[in-house]
C-alpha cells in the first residue's frame, strides 16, 4: 500500500516499537524503509537480516538527508514520512486510505495523521512520556474515543503525499538539516507548485514520545533559516498561507491580503533585513 519512511540515529530501542506498532495495527501491508544514521546501538545488526530496505550513513546526517536518501528507494505510489519515535494507532492507514479515494488520480495533496502525545498539543493523552513508561494497554483501549476533528494547514509528521508530488518539489531541503524548520520549508515548496489541500486527519493517529528523535540532533536554526529563504517567517506562512490548526474546511483559499496580512509582512520584512546585515557581518 504505502512506503513508510523511517529516519532513525541510534534509537533502537523506539525504533522497534515503532515497527512493532506498523506491523500489529495496520489493515494493509506497507512498505518500510529506514534510514540508518550510524547504527552503533545494535540498529545496524538489528536490521541486518530483516526484511525492510535501508539506506545508510556512518555519520549522523539528520532528518532532511534520511528522508531524502530512503524515498529514494520508494517503490509505492504514496510515501509516508514517519519518525522511529512514534508508535502507529490502529486503523491509522484506513484513514489514509479513505482520504486517498477522495481525490482524483495524480492530484497533489499533503494529508497528515494526529500526534497524541502526553503533554498539550493537538490530541493530550499520557500513556508515558520515555518507553519504559509507555502503557501500550491504556492507548489502545483508550484512543479511539478521543475526541478530535480534522483540522486545516498541517505540516507534521506522520504525512501522505503521491510519490510524484514528492518528485516534483525534490524532497526536503538539506540546508535545514539536520532538520528544524524542514517542514514548513517542505509545505512552502509545495505551496508554490499549486498544492492547496493541507489536511490533518483526526482519525490517523500515533502516540509520539515527545521528540525523542530531535533530542539527540544538534539543532539548527530553522526559523532563520526560513526567513532569510522565503522572505517571511515560519508563524506568517502557517498564520496567512496555510491557516494552520482551525476546523479543516476544504482545499485552502488564495491568501486574503489584509491590512493586518501587510502589517505583519511589513514586520517579517524588518526581520529579514535584520538577519541578512547580521549573516553577512558574521561571514
Amino acid at each position: 500500500m504505502f512506503s513508510i519512511i523511517i529516519p532513525t540515529f541510534n534509537n533502537l530501542k523506539y525504533l522497534k516499537l515503532c515497527i512493532k506498532s506498523i506491523k500489529k495495527n495496520s489493515k494493509f501491508n506497507h512498505e518500510i524503509i529506514i534510514h540508518i544514521n550510524e547504527g552503533i546501538d545494535g540498529t545496524l545488526e538489528y536490521l541486518k537480516d530483516k526484511e525492510f530496505i535501508t539506506s545508510y550513513c556512518k555519520k549522523n546526517s539528520g532528518v532532511c538527508v534520511g528522508f531524502n536518501k530512503a524515498t529514494a528507494l520508494a517503490s509505492k505510489k504514496y510515501i509516508v514520512l514517519a519518525h522511529d519515535d512514534m508508535y502507529f494507532c490502529p486503523d491509522w492507514d484506513v484513514a489514509f486510505y479513505e482520504e486517498i479515494k477522495r481525490h482524483p488520480e495524480n492530484k497533489d495533496f499533503f494529508v497528515s495523521g494526529t500526534m497524541v502525545q502526553p503533554f498539550k498539543s493537538y490530541l493530550e493523552f499520557d500513556c508515558g512520556k520515555t518507553l519504559e513508561e509507555f502503557d501500550e494497554e491504556k492507548l489502545l483501549k483508550h484512543v479511539n474515543q478521543l475526541k478530535f476533528e480534522d483540522y486545516q494547514g498541517t505540516h507534521w509528521q506522520p504525512s501522505l503525499i503521491p510519490k510524484i508530488t514528492w518528485d516534483k518539489v525534490g524532497g526536503f531541503s538539506e540546508e535545514f538539516s539536520p532538520g528544524l524548520g524542514s517542514d514548513p520549508d517542505f509545505n512552502m515548496k509545495l505551496w508554490n507548485i499549486g498544492v492547496r489541500l493541507f489536511k490533518g486527519l483526526g482519525k490517523s493517529r500515533v502516540y509520539h514520545f515527545s521528540s525523542i528523535s530531535l533530542r539527540k540532533k544538534a539543532w539548527n536554526n530553522g526559523a532563520k533559516i526560513f526567513l532569510l529563504k522565503w522572505g517571511i517567517s515560519i508563524k506568517f506562512f502557517k498564520k496567512y498561507y496555510l491557516k494552520s490548526d482551525t476546523p479543516f474546511t476544504g482545499s485552502l483559499p488564495e491568501i486574503n491580503k489584509n491590512f493586518k496580512y501587510y502589517f505583519d509582512l511589513i514586520k517579517c520584512k524588518f526581520a529579514y533585513i535584520f538577519h541578512s546585515i547580521l549573516s553577512r557581518k558574521n561571514v
